[in-house]
């Protein structure tokens, strides 16, 4: 996609994860289901699975792949030591690899583009390891952190949680194509209010009246790439899907790091939101944050799933 974008996010590249066991990526090439924009399905599965595993989603950012997010975090060193599975795809968009987070199709549930195509990776793996389908989370840096937030509205059925780095709304990308970059968007010039945001999300699953999963986002003030005015966008919009006064609950600074500050929303801790001062669109990725929300380092009984605590959809 863009220059500035490449190099915002070439520093990801150079963390590898730091694993002593046999377990590796894997490219999945059987018909795992509906895939119609032939997004590509990478996997780790360690080697000593947790009895009926969880599952964490981890799409990756403009110019990168699967391979690039799988060696850019300690997911896969987190799950052998606990025990979930990953999923890492790969975006069919062979231009600048940015994920379809415009398109109609990819917008609505289980009407195709590329967020239908993830869907269907997700429920072959539950299936084939016997996962629990009460606990995929996603998780995602720029285009990956676009990607959760979709995936968060369009199959609320499906996620438990997400957590979401320098992102933008729900639809804030909406045009018509498979990889529409919006500058608008991207610049922070796309404002509406709450209930204009919170439409776009609930016309992702038409009808549905269900749990809705949580969330947390990530952005930086001084971010190039995606203007800071969509982290303001993204509070109005979640607050509204949840029912939340935009007003926070609680304000805590220097957390998780010096300089940055958490916002949480509504009842429950369910939604959340950090700005990070002075930061640009090369966030640091916080997975020991992101895996206390997912309550991913649970492995007995008790730990956080879908359907539990938090609001319900209108």
């Amino acid at each position: 996609m863009h220059s500035v974008l490449r190099r915002a996010c070439t520093w990801l590249l150079t963390i590898a994860p730091i694993l002593t066991n046999g377990a590796s990526l894997e490219k999945v090439t059987s018909d795992f289901g509906p895939n119609p924009r032939n997004v590509g399905f990478y996997i780790y599965v360690p080697d000593k699975l947790a009895a009926n595993p969880p599952i964490l989603v981890n799409p990756h950012w403009c110019h990168g792949d699967a391979r690039a997010c799988y060696s850019g975090s300690q997911y896969a060193t987190l799950a052998s030591k606990y025990g979930f599975i990953v999923i890492y795809p790969d975006s069919p968009n062979t231009a600048d690899k940015c994920w379809d987070v415009s398109s109609n199709a990819t917008l609505t549930h289980d009407a195709g583009g590329d967020s239908l195509g993830i869907a269907s990776m997700v429920r072959w793996t539950l299936d084939k390891y016997k996962g629990d389908p009460k606990r995929v989370f996603v998780t995602g840096v720029s285009s990956g952190a676009m990607m959760t937030s979709l995936l968060l509205g369009a199959y609320p059925d499906l996620f438990a949680a997400g957590s979401a780095f320098a992102g933008v709304p729900y639809g804030c990308f909406a045009g018509n194509g498979y990889g529409v970059w919006s500058d608008a968007c991207a610049t922070g010039k796309v404002k509406k209010t709450g209930a204009e945001w919170a439409s776009m999300v609930k016309a992702g699953y038409p009808g549905y009246t269900g749990w809705r999963p949580k969330l947390q986002i990530f952005h930086g003030t001084r971010d190039e790439v995606l203007n800071y005015t969509n982290f303001e966008e993204e509070i109005k919009e979640w607050v509204t899907v949840f029912g939340f006064s935009e007003t926070p609950t609680s304000t805590t600074p220097n957390t998780p790091v010096s300089g940055w500050t958490k916002y949480v929303y509504g009842s429950n801790d369910w939604f959340e939101a950090y700005s990070a001062a002075g930061v640009s669109h090369n966030i640091q990725n916080q997975e020991a944050t992101a895996m206390e929300w997912f309550d991913l380092t649970c492995t007995g009984d008790g730990c956080f799933e879908w359907g539990q605590g938090g609001p319900t959809a209108e």
